[in-house]
């Protein structure tokens, strides 16, 4: 298991899901650590729905490591911040650093519209 604090941009996680009560997988887009509460992911949401028209869909070669079991979506408008380790139940994979790019893009085109 990937420690908290060991988490990078692009890894993706399977973590608690601020929207329910189940987990599901989420990647990574920051890291930041502050002086006062140490490091804080800066997430965003992956789903394995299809009827999210804005959603990126992962391809087997967008990544890294091994492809997640179903094809998955990533929600670049559906932020999520966790802040403990008990946020995060175990790292999942981690995407290549272009696609990673691709969703920071779309999330900065969502908050800066």
């Amino acid at each position: 298991m990937t420690a908290f604090e060991e988490l990078a941009r692009g890894d993706i996680i399977w973590a608690s899901d601020p929207l329910s009560e189940k987990g599901r997988p989420m990647l990574v887009l920051g890291t930041p650590q502050f002086p006062n509460h140490g490091v804080q992911l800066i997430t965003v949401l992956i789903s394995t729905k299809t009827y999210h028209e804005e959603s990126l869909t992962l391809q087997d070669d967008d990544y890294e490591g091994d492809p997640l079991g179903e094809r998955s979506h990533v929600l670049p408008w559906s932020l999520a911040t966790l802040t403990s380790a008990a946020d995060v139940d175990h790292y999942l994979t981690s995407l290549v650093d272009e696609r990673t790019e691709d969703v920071a893009s779309q999330l900065v085109e969502y908050i800066t519209t």
